[in-house]
């Protein structure tokens, strides 16, 4: 699922369509390597969201707002100075390069009319927003890059910016001109990728510029040729390939009717590997030139697989999602997983205490039971001691062992002994050994109870802290991990005010579910908000949350029983696997000891059943 170059002129061509012109009427800087741009135009306000984040960069318009800091960082403090009230009047992207270039006109402190250039690098760990002057001199940008960082180029202010050259790609645009015939076009095509003995998909995503591994593999498919064959091998065979080897030609025949001269050229049944490469390479690049994006998502069994701005005949089996335009697009697929990384660099801390925490308990409880292992020779001793009480007569003075009757089983065991000593002496050494071991026992047994207590208590944490959607849910989070001593509160920090709140889910039946998200919640809903007659289930022998659902007194059917089972399976540790067995009962049934450890209940009394932790159907109430 790749922001290729592609991609990227297709939000390129959305925006230069749409907010050309426009005003930059606020400037917003909601995350440290993250833009909000508020423009006004003819047809009203837009949005542009602008994100440098190493894991998630983006660029694309939305028709949401993100709440600001109070204060605002120095970089955007620099843009509102500079070009807040300007108007954009290009909106550009070098080649198929992953770059947005967004030139600004503006007046200046002396009311001068000045430009300046706001480029967007959507590059990986290597993305940033560069603020440039006219002359192309960095005035500043969201993530300095010294020397020291980069040996390639040096981001900082005063500096000149450049576009990195550090792959020797082509541009495919150049294809796409009339200084060649189509004859050379295919031959120069030929040579630059046919050339490598790389797989000839990565062959062609190594070659041009804006190309991703899949959309080399979706060129492949549609020309019918084998990805993963060395391109090399194509080109040392001479190879011919029937135009028969595409999975539907039907489709690309589609695709051509409005691009001659294709159409005529793709009926040959018969042409080289180089040639019917070419052809698709061709189609794809013309849709590009002209806008004709097909912007959609491909699922598989409801699970995204992949997006795209172009048609992926690729995923001709999966179902698709259509979107009128590719910012929407990107603001449906990445919105989640935009919120769930940053949540998940929030609780990198906590998650790092946690984890520290629980391996450090776990080797305690594998230490402890290797210890209480070495005890069950504590009866073994007991005996020994016995019989050479009974028996120890007839030991002879200096022997090193006695043989002798096991009144309990009637068989014979042989007891080693210390020659220095006596009978007597070795069955009080016995003795000794035994209540030493016994004791060691009876300590470990309880100890050990309790380290297992706590190892389920971090488990569930961590299980918590995996299905945290908002910084509201790390607060509570934390303070469990305070109460229970794991962290301490800084020194005059106050307790955080708790607004999480449980999941709430309606089934098909019209009846209420809530899953708590963490311990305290999960108590909370148990004990506090249920009553006797409601029921609960619950991830049978792994951490997981409580899920309730309220009956007020009338009998759930099936169905509610399996959306109920199946929201538990999903806020569980056992989520994404095929089968998960959930316990559920009563809540009436469901008790918790004195003592216990937040979240921890016991039951005696109630059902089970197998069922996945597919819950994409079951409708959520916003919070």
């Amino acid at each position: 699922m790749a922001f290729d170059g592609i991609t990227v002129a297709a939000v390129v061509r959305e925006c230069k369509d749409l907010l050309t012109g426009s005003r930059i009427y606020k400037i917003a800087q909601p995350e440290a390597d993250e833009l909000q741009l508020t423009l006004k135009t003819r047809t009203g306000q837009h949005y542009l969201l602008l994100s440098a984040n190493a894991s998630l960069p983006l660029i694309y318009l939305t028709g949401k707002t993100k709440q600001s800091p109070l204060t605002a960082p120095n970089f955007c403090m620099l843009l509102r100075k500079h070009i807040q009230n300007g108007r954009i009047i290009e909106i550009t992207q070098p080649g198929l390069e992953r770059i947005v270039q967004i030139d600004i006109e503006h007046l200046n402190e002396l009311g001068d009319l000045c430009r300046k250039k706001l480029v967007v690098e959507v590059m990986g760990k290597h993305s940033n927003i560069i603020f440039c002057n006219e002359e192309g001199m960095i005035i500043d940008s969201i993530k300095h890059i010294s020397g020291m960082v980069s040996s390639v180029r040096e981001v900082l202010p005063g500096k000149t910016y450049f576009i990195p050259k550090t792959e020797d790609k082509a541009d495919p645009a150049a294809f796409m001109g009339d200084s060649m015939s189509e004859t050379e076009k295919e031959r120069t095509f030929s040579d630059l990728v046919f050339q490598k003995p790389a797989p000839l998909y990565k062959a062609l995503y190594s070659t041009f510029t804006g190309f991703s591994p899949i959309l080399a593999q979706e060129l492949c498919f549609r020309a019918g040729l084998d990805p993963d064959r060395s391109a090399l091998s194509y080109r040392q065979e001479g190879a011919s390939v029937s135009a028969d080897g595409l999975t539907d030609t039907s489709v690309t025949t589609d695709v051509l009717s409005d691009i001659p001269p294709f159409r005529s050229e793709q009926a040959d049944f018969r042409q080289s590997a180089a040639g019917l490469l070419y052809r698709e390479f061709a189609i794809i690049m013309n849709q590009v030139m002209t806008g004709g994006f097909s912007p959609a998502i491909y699922y598989d069994k409801k699970a995204p697989v992949e997006f795209s701005a172009l048609p992926m005949l690729l995923y001709s089996d999966a179902s698709a999602k259509t979107f009128s335009s590719v910012s929407a697009l990107l603001e449906a697929y990445y919105a989640e997983r935009n919120t769930l990384t940053r949540i998940r660099q929030r609780s990198a801390d906590l998650r790092k205490i946690v984890q520290t925490i629980l391996e450090r308990t776990v080797k305690k409880y594998d230490l402890q039971c290797l210890q209480i292992k070495d005890t069950e020779k504590r009866e073994k001793y007991k005996l020994y001691g016995e019989l050479l009480h009974t028996y120890g007569y007839d030991a002879e003075p200096g022997a090193r062992s006695l043989e002798a009757l096991n009144y309990y089983t009637g068989e014979i065991v042989k007891i080693p002994l210390d020659p220095t000593l006596t009978a007597s002496e070795n069955a009080k050494k016995y003795f000794d050994r035994y209540g030493k071991l016994k004791r060691t026992y009876e300590t470990l047994s309880e100890l050990t109870v309790q380290v297992k207590e706590e190892i389920d208590h971090l488990e569930s944490i961590a299980a918590s802290l995996e299905i945290a959607e908002q910084e509201s849910d790390l607060v509570q989070i934390k303070e469990e991990l305070i109460a229970a001593g794991y962290i301490r509160r800084k020194g005059g920090a106050k307790k955080e005010k708790i607004t999480s709140r449980p999941f709430h889910y309606i089934s098909s039946d019209g009846f209420h579910m809530y899953v708590g998200k963490n311990n305290f919640q999960n108590d909370e809903l148990t004990f506090k908000f249920a009553v006797g007659n409601d029921w609960w289930f619950h991830a049978k022998g792994q951490p997981g949350s409580h899920v309730i659902v309220r009956t007020d007194g009338a009998e759930l059917p099936d169905s509610t029983f399996e959306e109920a089972a199946r929201l538990a399976a999903h806020y569980s540790r056992g989520r994404g696997q095929a089968k998960v067995e959930i316990d559920y009962t009563e809540k009436k049934n469901v008790k918790k000891p004195g003592g216990a450890k937040p979240g921890f209940v016991v039951y005696y009394t109630n059902y089970s059943m197998m069922i996945d932790s597919d819950i994409s159907g079951i409708k959520q109430v916003s919070p």
